[in-house]
């Protein structure tokens, strides 16, 4: 029984890592589909140089998303993109009177959670930092 349950606790941070990775993914590329309509309503908030902040939620959600994924630097990517979901969160889905928007808000700050939890235990077995990890003696769990 032990040796199913730590095979199975050793693919749950997997699981976890590709299922919020698709929340990014999918975002991130509905983005370069619709390059108009989302800096149109990036602009619609206030935010400023609506095309910079698209190129940059882009390189975040693709990219951190990959990074997801992989399980490589995961302690960056989880705080950077705990981080945005923060700022997404209160930038986007601040009428909290409509149920949806609510809903969303808690949905990004659900996200970020999780995406701190990922920032403290790191990225599992199955990941590239724990394939480099066993392939190099000196490499430190330690390191962000």
């Amino acid at each position: 029984m032990a040796t199913t349950s730590q095979s199975s606790a050793s693919v749950a941070p997997l699981m976890a890592r590709v299922l919020m990775a698709a929340v990014f993914l999918v975002s991130g590329f509905a983005k370069l589909a619709e390059p108009t309509a989302t800096q149109g309503f990036i602009a619609s908030v206030g935010i400023p140089e609506p095309m910079l902040a698209y190129l940059a939620a882009i390189v975040i959600e693709l990219g951190g998303g990959v990074l997801l994924v992989l399980g490589y630097r995961i302690r960056y990517a989880a705080l950077v993109l705990a981080a945005y979901c923060v700022v997404t969160a209160l930038l986007f889905h601040h009428a909290l009177g409509d149920q949806n928007q609510l809903f969303h808000l808690l949905k990004n700050l659900a996200i970020a959670g999780g995406l701190l939890m990922v920032f403290e235990v790191g990225a599992g077995a199955w990941s590239l930092e724990a394939r480099h990890a066993t392939s190099s003696p000196a490499a430190s769990h330690a390191e962000l």
